[in-house]
């Protein structure tokens, strides 16, 4: 299962979404912009502080930057489980 924890004034998280949209990957979205205590727990996890955060399973992939390298690429599907 793939999650991206957003925040709604975030356009790092926007540009995450389109691309995720855009490859076709099925995610769920959870906005953590007026939930402290989410956003306080996937800090805990990942021991970083900004969103757009991407998980697969229990696994932390990273933000926006992390999603893109992993798309140039060419590793984005495998890496997120969902190989064509």
């Amino acid at each position: 299962m793939i999650r991206i924890y957003t925040a709604s004034y975030c356009p790092w998280c926007k540009k995450a979404v389109e691309l995720l949209v855009s490859r076709g990957v099925s995610f769920s979205a959870v906005d953590v912009t007026n939930d402290e205590e989410q956003r306080n727990s996937i800090i805990t996890l990942s021991g970083c502080r900004t969103v757009p955060q991407i998980w697969v399973d229990d696994k932390f992939i990273g933000g926006f930057s992390d999603l893109d390298r992993l798309d140039r690429e060419g590793t984005l599907k495998k890496t997120l489980g969902v190989e064509e």
